[in-house]
């Protein structure tokens, strides 16, 4: 089946309503069909991909095609999240694409060595950031193929 006409579905890891806000009205002007959930403090996070607590009901929860992180959350932050996605052998293969202000060469470098698929600085400019987000759902729903989702 196409990547395309597949309801894909994306975790958004964001403490910041404002730019929650932002992304999910960015996200209604994609043409591609998704699901999107949020989780904002790190141990969230967790707790969703391992359908945990308040993400034990069924329909709760579920794999997601893509993670979108910001690094800078309450609790747990992003960094300590990606290193745990990345090392656990049943959450690896999600790609994790970092979402954040940081422009930080270190910060980049730790990202990638700690697993990330990518890193996209969050732009002040509204129609560079959809222009962003619209190329980097492009890349990950249409041009690349993703494993099948594990459930």
């Amino acid at each position: 089946m196409s990547q395309h006409n597949t309801k894909h579905t994306i975790l958004v890891a964001e403490d910041s309503e404002e730019d929650f806000i932002t992304l999910t009205r960015l996200f209604k002007k994609s043409a591609m069909p998704y699901r999107l959930f949020r989780c904002s403090r790190g141990e969230e996070i967790l707790d969703f991909l391992y359908q945990r607590n308040g993400y034990a009901a069924p329909g709760t929860s579920m794999t997601p095609s893509l993670i979108l992180l910001d690094l800078n959350l309450i609790g747990l932050d992003g960094r300590v999240v990606l290193s745990r996605i990345k090392s656990d052998p049943c959450l690896k293969h999600i790609p994790v694409v970092i979402i954040t202000t940081s422009s930080s060469a270190r910060e980049i470098e730790r990202c990638y060595q700690e697993g990330a698929s990518g890193y996209l600085l969050k732009p002040v400019n509204l129609d560079h950031y959809a222009a962003a987000l619209n190329n980097l759902l492009k890349y990950w729903f249409e041009t690349v193929q993703l494993p099948e989702a594990k459930v």
